[in-house]
């Protein structure tokens, strides 16, 4: 079996099961983890991610904020527009 096969095999059982792992830093039976396994668990993780949840259930998502510009108000019109610089002395 290759690694493609073994991640399209990830039941969501087994996804929680590899992200509990991760977290505790030990296996269910109490064994730990280790520095190898933790990387190869936060690999098929990320990989059951990308394909089966919405970029929203990710693991580490954070929402975008909306933009705040800084400029004044008649810029935000044409954002492709350039701009002139403005030098302060």
């Amino acid at each position: 079996m290759n690694v493609q096969q073994l991640l399209s095999n990830i039941t969501p059982d087994i996804y929680q099961n590899l992200k509990r792992a991760i977290e505790l830093g030990k296996w269910p039976d109490g064994n730990k983890i280790s520095s190898e396994q933790r990387q190869l668990c936060m690999q098929a993780v990320i990989a059951y991610e990308h394909k089966n949840l919405s970029p929203e259930e990710h693991t580490g998502y954070i929402p975008p904020e909306p933009h705040s510009y800084c400029a004044d108000d008649h810029e935000h019109d044409h954002p492709d527009q350039d701009k002139p610089i403005k030098w302060v002395e």
